[in-house]
């Protein structure tokens, strides 16, 4: 299996993290998508991605300025900035030996360790451990789109492999979760309900 390497690691806590990587790296990750640090000592950090940011610097703004720009200016400012694009992930589980924990790690990663793009054969993996502990992590985290963060999930991981049964299940463990909480719960399954219908509906 080949790996897909994303950037290096900028920041990171407990339960939160974020990558940086050249903007012509940004082809492979996307909102939604399962990323791993692998540690040391064996232990794997997944993360879901729930914020690309790339930013600008005094180059880009000088150039936004003039008007036209020459492609190959556009492209070479592309290839070489020095600025990374940010990737911010949401821990939302870890790998100890064969077993994938749906909860917070004991310590966060290091800077400057290398960050990859799950398969999906590992999403499917990850997803197969646990009953939805991660959701809980998803929920309850500040400035994260939870219901859009959610739908790209569910549908990542239907397209990689589960079943609708695994999609149903999903669903349900949401409504319980949220049960007490009718105004996320809506606005959860609001969006999700406009991506699920065009994965469900798959033969």
């Amino acid at each position: 299996m080949t790996e897909i390497r994303i950037g290096r690691l900028l920041r990171s806590s407990t339960d939160a993290f974020v990558v940086g990587c050249q903007v012509s790296q940004i082809d492979a990750p996307a909102f939604g998508g399962l990323i791993r640090i692998p540690l040391a000592d064996g232990t794997q950090i997944y993360g879901l991605i729930y914020d690309i940011r790339v930013d600008d610097d005094d180059l880009v703004r000088q150039l936004v300025t003039t008007g036209d720009v020459d492609e190959t200016i556009i492209a070479d400012n592309r290839v070489n900035r020095n600025v990374p694009v940010e990737i911010s992930a949401l821990v939302v589980g870890y790998q100890e030996g064969d077993e994938i924990k749906h909860l917070l790690p004991a310590r966060p990663a290091l800077s400057l360790d290398m960050i990859y793009l799950c398969s999906d054969e590992e999403l499917v993996r990850f997803t197969s451990a646990g009953r939805f502990g991660y959701f809980r992590h998803i929920l309850r985290a500040d400035k994260v789109p939870a219901g859009e963060l959610l739908a790209a999930h569910i549908q990542n991981v239907y397209q990689a492999g589960r079943d609708r049964d695994w999609v149903v299940r999903a669903s349900r463990e949401l409504i319980n979760l949220l049960r007490s909480d009718h105004d996320t719960l809506m606005s959860v399954l609001g969006t999700l309900s406009d991506a699920v219908p065009a994965v469900a509906g798959k033969e």
